[in-house]
């Protein structure tokens, strides 16, 4: 079916899964929307959370996408059933994928989740990996900073290590082995978070899981695109357009064309 996937995010984290879709299904057309205007969503209440991922899905419904990846953890912890509830069109988020990976990735049963401070008091990642293996000890650190961080293209700058260790130090005595980056921004901070933790412990991004089961999903629905042209690739966002491109752009190592302004907000 030759209608675009829709991504949406609450700013640009949600580029990492885009960049998975692309390298996996590079025939698909995709539709993202970064909410920049109301970035992030991990301070914010579960009410409004709900709110913003329900106006999202709207947006990326107007544009006649046939699938929709709720590419923000955040809202993926919490938003996930109500808009299963509300919409018939497949809705993928990130929460299960990733702690699938972790699940099978961990030798040592204890594994460390790192998210917003929303993902973080839902518990949805606690949840999922005891669903998977209740044997396993998972332990939690909201990381609030590091999504302003990556927004504001701070990623290698010192003021990333020196919060980055601030954080990870109550998860550097628990002995994991395995580290969920719980936040679609947070792979851009991943040469940081790794250094910190030491080489033996595995970081598990989400996206790589992500986008083998949207593909998953597409075959068993039949919805694989049958394009043979180029493939389009739209990006919204709802706030500041120019800082968006730039650094999309870069992270993609591909041009965007015209990033766009929405207006339903």
């Amino acid at each position: 079916m030759d209608k675009p996937i829709g991504v949406f995010d609450s700013g640009i984290g949600g580029l990492t899964v885009v960049k998975e879709l692309i390298r996996l299904l590079p025939c698909e057309d995709l539709v993202y929307f970064g909410d920049t205007a109301r970035v992030p969503y991990g301070v914010k209440s579960r009410d409004t959370i709900i709110k913003f991922s329900l106006e999202n899905t709207l947006f990326l419904l107007q544009q006649n996408v046939k699938m929709i990846v709720i590419a923000c953890n955040t809202s993926s912890s919490l938003a996930l059933p109500v808009i299963r509830r509300h919409f018939k069109i497949p809705i993928i988020g990130v929460i299960l994928p990733g702690a699938k990976e972790a699940v099978y990735a961990t030798k040592n049963g204890r594994v460390g989740v790192i998210g917003t401070r929303a993902t973080i008091n839902s518990g949805a990642y606690e949840q999922e990996i005891k669903r998977l293996d209740n044997r396993i000890k998972v332990y939690s650190q909201s990381c609030p900073m590091f999504v302003p961080i990556v927004e504001e293209g701070w990623v290698s700058d010192e003021i990333a290590l020196r919060v980055a260790q601030k954080y990870l130090a109550p998860l550097k005595g628990k002995d994991i082995d395995t580290l969920i980056l719980g936040c679609t921004h947070y792979p851009l901070l991943k040469p940081k978070i790794q250094a910190i933790m030491g080489k033996g412990v595995r970081l598990i991004d989400s996206a790589q899981q992500v986008a083998q089961e949207v593909r998953q999903v597409l075959i068993q629905e039949g919805l694989v695109s049958k394009n043979k042209k180029r493939p389009t690739r739209e990006f919204f966002v709802s706030d500041e357009v120019a800082i968006f491109a730039n650094v999309a752009s870069r992270f993609l190592g591909e041009k965007l064309g015209k990033v766009k302004r929405a207006q339903h907000v």
